[in-house]
């Protein structure tokens, strides 16, 4: 019984993400200066989802890639964690395919207008 309240408690309010969707993902940062201060900060990663796993429950979690000077970089956020501070949907052409890891590759996703 606890164990399920505790979980219901932690949702968050999680706009629709589907694969293809063009997302920015707000994360909180606790950063140390020289003098030992901390510090929290908001980080914005901006990318493409590329696959959602867990749906919308306790677990669920989304892979968000982008290109960052040539190089392709990917996370994978939890979606309830608390450092995780909103998901906005920035453009929401969802993909064909539920995963589209052949982006990887080079390869265009092809979105449904």
């Amino acid at each position: 019984m606890q164990i399920t309240s505790f979980r219901t408690e932690q949702l968050k309010q999680v706009p629709v993400l589907k694969s293809g969707y063009v997302v920015r993902v707000h994360q909180k940062i606790k950063d140390v200066s020289s003098e030992g201060k901390e510090k929290e900060r908001i980080q914005i990663f901006e990318g493409q989802v590329i696959g959602t796993k867990g749906g919308k429950g306790i677990n669920g979690t989304v892979t968000v890639r982008k290109i960052s000077s040539g190089v392709g970089v990917e996370r994978i956020f939890p979606i309830h964690s608390p450092s995780i501070d909103k998901i906005e949907v920035v453009k929401a052409t969802p993909a064909r395919k539920a995963k589209v890891y052949y982006s990887r590759t080079g390869q265009e996703v092809r979105v449904q207008e």
